[in-house]
């Protein structure tokens, strides 16, 4: 199987080439029959986009690939993780078998990208990127808390610190013009997002001025990867427990968000967070006082998200598995005794993490925001 390919790279000049589909799984590694559907995008007038993964071994890693594999405009140049090189990747995230025969390198060949996603743990990325020098013209997808916060002063520099970067915090239904133009994104947190997006909409209707009471059940993939005491199986199967109780990290760029749309915050988000004993996926309640209707609310929610591409208000309460294994977001509220009841869930791997971080890449590179996250969501 072969085509000609029409391809009009990044500065605008059309040149033509013969690929086939041997080539075309040669050069990524991917199996037969993705690399038969992404043949036919080399139809297309745009260059593919060209992706380094660091830290591809982990659990977000895994779903990154999982989704890149079968995006329409993207190619894995590199997987990289230290401990695993040389291995095949779907020995290691084993759901990939017949997906990809990509091997975990040790290599950084940053000159062969257009973007790099840091797939690390938090504090990780400021510390690679005192060691490494990215090329400029190479975008980063930081998946880590490094630089979620605004800097003290915001400067263009190869060796970022929490205090001094250009990283955009990269959450879509807020900030999409910024993502759009950005070099470096800062990819929000799990937590983070589900809780965000509850809360957005009354912040655009200035209705935050007391404390807001949060609870949110995670799944143990929020966890990572590495085993531990609350993540091994017999603790965690029908078990339940609360950490980290008004004193999470995702709390400060939360409070940054809600301060940015409503324009002020003297209200403390007073967020206890739980373990759940399933593996994917966070569930969130917030609690507002207010004299708004419930048709005000309603009004100001559907509104607020009207354009948002996976971000949704429902009129019927919401569940987890609506979610799980996509990219959307469900929002729904209640208003009851003069409190304001919303509730917020997402897939904590897809639109908590990586799931996100592919959508702020297609808006980084100007293609279909919603391309390679048409995914269905477990429900039953």
């Amino acid at each position: 199987m072969s085509t000609t390919a029409y391809t009009k790279t990044r500065d605008g000049k059309l040149h033509t080439g013969r690929i086939t589909l041997h080539k075309q799984r040669r050069r990524t590694g991917m199996h037969y029959a993705t690399a038969a559907r992404r043949l036919l995008t080399y139809t297309s007038l745009n260059k593919m986009i060209k992706i380094g993964i660091l830290g591809a071994a982990g659990y977000t890693g895994g779903e990154l690939i999982r989704l890149l594999v079968n995006h329409p405009e993207a190619e894995i140049v590199f997987a990289n993780s230290a401990s695993n090189a040389g291995n095949k990747i779907s020995d290691v995230h084993e759901g990939l078998i017949g997906e990809t025969d990509m091997t975990f390198t040790v290599e950084l060949p940053f000159d062969k990208v257009d973007v790099v996603f840091f797939c690390f743990g938090h504090g990780k990325s400021e510390a690679f990127m005192k060691e490494h020098d990215i090329p400029d013209n190479v975008r980063i997808i930081d998946l880590a808390q490094d630089f979620r916060l605004a800097p003290e002063r915001r400067v263009n520099t190869m060796h970022p610190t929490a205090a001094e970067h250009d990283f955009v915090y990269g959450l879509p239904e807020i900030n999409k013009d910024k993502i759009r133009n950005a070099r470096h994104i800062a990819n929000p947190g799990c937590f983070a997002t589900c809780i965000q997006l509850g809360l957005l909409p009354a912040a655009a209707m200035h209705i935050i001025n007391s404390d807001v009471s949060v609870n949110a059940i995670t799944g143990s993939t929020g966890a990572g990867q590495k085993p531990g005491a609350t993540t091994h199986f017999s603790w965690r199967n029908n078990n339940l427990s609360i950490y980290k109780a008004f004193r999470h990290q995702h709390v400060p760029e939360i409070k940054q968000s809600l301060k940015q749309t409503q324009g002020y915050l003297d209200a403390s988000i007073d967020f206890i967070p739980y373990r759940g004993d399933f593996a994917r996926g966070i569930f969130a309640t917030e609690v507002i006082r207010t004299d708004a209707s419930i048709d005000e609310i309603t009004a100001g929610y559907k509104d607020f998200y009207k354009d948002a591409k996976f971000t949704f208000y429902s009129d019927k309460a919401i569940d987890l598995k609506q979610v799980v294994n996509t990219n959307k977001a469900l929002v729904h509220c209640d208003v009851i005794d003069g409190k304001l009841l919303v509730t917020s869930c997402i897939d904590n791997l897809l639109k908590g993490a990586v799931g996100q971080a592919v959508q702020n890449m297609n808006i980084m590179f100007g293609i279909d925001e919603t391309a390679g996250l048409h995914l269905k969501a477990s429900a039953f």
